[in-house]
């Protein structure tokens, strides 16, 4: 079973162009995801999958690799799909799937979301939830909320509150989810087939489709937070948060 990593990156966005090339502490961002990826100890390859020539060419400068696929691609997990399948992958290699506007993502994170495969062959896919400890992230809607069952399995992932305490109680634990998934390359094969779904339409969370179409999705909770660039703003305290940990000056 190979285990490879690959970041959708599109160069157009509403609200943050040219997102994956911002420069983070003397490296386009995109660059931080790639070098974070390779540290993993499971990981066989990362490649980035791009429409873009921009996006290519900057990957292509600091040695990555690079997957060009179509400018129609529907959802970032089709753009990974089409990648997968470019690839070559078997039917039971797993696919890490991450964006790349996440330059601080703990190496380890990738161990953890793969761990499910190998302890239980009946996993399709997988992702990631953090203990939420900054309490904004709470009630910020940019901040999705994931619960889970006592197997692990995805309940409902939520820009809202969940749970939700009637009494007003903050005694348990809310949990974010990160984006990182993985599942195998038959699943993604027939999670790119599915047809949208009305709770993934109203919450705009395409994870949400698994679900609907009753796909379980195994939730790895990771003492690792992987906060997101969203907007230019966002930089200076990505970069002030990589000085801290000493990973840039």
């Amino acid at each position: 079973m190979r285990v490879v990593v690959i970041i959708p990156s599109r160069y157009s966005s509403t609200r943050f162009d040219g997102k994956p090339l911002a420069n983070i502490c003397g490296k386009p961002m995109i660059q931080w995801v790639c070098e974070r990826a390779m540290q993993a100890k499971c990981i066989k390859s990362v490649h980035v999958a791009t429409d873009d020539p921009r996006i290519r060419e900057a990957v292509t400068r600091f040695g990555g690799n690079v997957v060009m696929t179509s400018s129609t691609c529907r959802s970032g997990t089709d753009r990974v799909a089409e990648a997968a399948e470019q690839l070559g992958l078997d039917g039971r290699d797993v696919v890490v799937n991450i964006q790349g506007d996440q330059p601080l993502v703990d190496p380890r994170c990738f161990d953890a979301v793969v761990k499910p495969f190998y302890d239980d062959p009946s996993v399709k896919m997988s992702t990631l939830a953090f203990a939420i400890v900054d309490p904004r992230e709470i009630t910020d809607p940019k901040d999705v909320k994931v619960t889970f069952d006592n197997n692990g399995d995805a309940l409902y992932f939520s820009r809202a509150t969940i749970p939700h305490g009637r009494d007003g109680s903050d005694s348990y634990k809310t949990y974010k989810h990160l984006g990182v998934y993985a599942y195998t390359q038959e699943f993604l094969e027939c999670f790119r087939a599915l047809s949208p779904g009305r709770l993934e339409e109203i919450e705009k969370l395409e994870q949400l489709r698994a679900m609907e179409h009753g796909y379980p999705i195994r939730v790895v909770v990771t003492p690792y937070d992987s906060p997101e660039v969203d907007l230019p703003v966002d930089i200076q305290r990505i970069e002030e948060k990589m000085v801290a940990m000493g990973v840039c000056r």
